[in-house]
């Protein structure tokens, strides 16, 4: 006698459990990732804010370690759509700089603990070859930009890590104020810091 196979309707009942529990173990996943770190962060903790038994995460993840890994690779590949689809690279690159800095502005207010999350664990020993890579290819891409813009004579002749220290660091000061309610970013403000920062950089 053949086996019996599980009705069509049961299996994809099953499927969207899967998926939904491992969304469940994702949000939880990056809420306490991104305010308590790797090492502060234990499966249990996360078990119980996703409301699922801690054997269950280790069916979809081997480690902690892979959790965090699978987490900031669906993080990254989100935040690098968000930011270059459709982007405008025939534009001069002063409106280039203007497009993607709305961009992050608008990815970052709507998803303030994803970007909080990559930047504490963007440089971490735990991440693995397919997380450096997407960290590299990010990187790749702004720094060809940077030269690009340098060429043109459109940013100032500085090494291409200085000039994403100066817009990242005040980007990340100003989302820190937002998020702390010291500052309110409304769309005038937000392009202030945009006009403040292009000043800051450009030849």
């Amino acid at each position: 006698m053949s086996p019996a196979r599980p009705h069509p309707e049961r299996a994809h009942d099953d499927k969207d459990v899967g998926a939904d529990k491992r969304e469940a173990i994702f949000a939880a996943a990056l809420e306490l990732f991104a305010e308590r770190g790797f090492h502060g962060t234990a499966v249990p903790l996360v078990a119980e804010k996703a409301k699922v038994g801690a054997g269950t995460i280790y069916r979809y993840f081997e480690s902690k370690e892979a959790l965090v890994n699978a987490l900031y690779q669906a993080e990254k590949r989100q935040m690098l759509d968000a930011l270059l689809a459709d982007f405008p690279f025939d534009k001069p690159h002063r409106e280039q700089f203007r497009v993607f800095f709305q961009r992050m502005a608008g990815y970052a207010k709507t998803r303030p603990l994803s970007v909080r999350f990559m930047e504490l664990h963007h440089h971490q020993p735990y991440l693995d070859d397919a997380s450096r890579h997407l960290e590299e290819h990010g990187n790749t891409m702004i720094e060809s930009w940077i030269h690009a813009a340098i060429e043109a004579e459109a940013l100032k002749d500085l090494p291409p890590a200085i000039l994403v220290s100066v817009v990242w660091g005040v980007f990340l000061g100003v989302l820190k104020g937002w998020s702390e309610e010291r500052l309110h970013l409304d769309d005038k403000t937000l392009h202030a810091v945009e006009q403040c920062l292009w000043e800051a950089i450009r030849r």
